[in-house]
């Protein structure tokens, strides 16, 4: 018996790989060489794609489609309705499969709803992508980021509280996490990793 849960109207493919106490509900499809950790929470109508790797403790929220190529980390949030691409160029007409390229998103990361993930970007640490962003480009660490294209806008800790920085130093106000920036890179000096 599976130590994981499997909704009747979902498919795991042959050679998927899920870890215990994941949750698969509604209408999904976990495609062969598939990746995903323990305690995973997957909503109604999420494809998970050939050779995609997703970590422990993530929630996808429905209808996301995570394609060849998708990397998730740990602890990360994927919004509903978020879209990942995985060619730069499509057409319909010429095969591109070759062309996948790698999308990375890093432990605690947060995606909000609609939000459209251009392939080939990494999407830094605890970042927080704004509802209906466009990322074209690289997310730091702690970024808070939004808009079309999606810019950063503020930096976040990584319990989600936007961080006010005085003297290249905050401390957030809901855990007391420190950070420092240097050159427009955050980083944290004291509280929980």
């Amino acid at each position: 018996m599976a130590d994981y849960f499997v909704h009747e109207s979902s498919y795991v493919d042959a050679g998927a790989e899920i870890g215990m106490g994941t949750k698969i509900w509604h209408f999904c499809h976990v495609m062969p060489r598939a990746k995903i950790g323990e305690r995973c929470n997957i909503g109604q109508n999420v494809l998970v794609s050939s050779d995609v790797t997703i970590g422990t403790n993530v929630k996808i929220q429905n209808n996301v489609s995570l394609y060849t190529g998708v990397i998730v980390e740990d602890d990360v949030f994927l919004g509903p309705s978020m879209v990942f691409t995985n060619v730069i160029n499509p057409r319909s007409h010429v095969s591109r499969k070759e062309e996948y390229k790698t999308t990375l998103v890093k432990k605690g990361a947060s995606i909000g709803a609609n939000a459209t993930i251009v392939c080939g970007t990494t999407l830094g640490q605890y970042c927080f992508i704004g509802a209906g962003a466009v990322v074209t480009k690289d997310v730091p660490d702690y970024a808070l980021a939004y808009g079309n294209p999606a810019r950063v806008c503020g930096w976040v800790c990584q319990c989600g509280e936007q961080l006010d920085f005085e003297n290249d130093h905050a401390i957030c106000s809901r855990c007391g996490s420190a950070y420092r920036k240097r050159d427009s890179v955050v980083s944290l000096e004291r509280g929980e990793e």
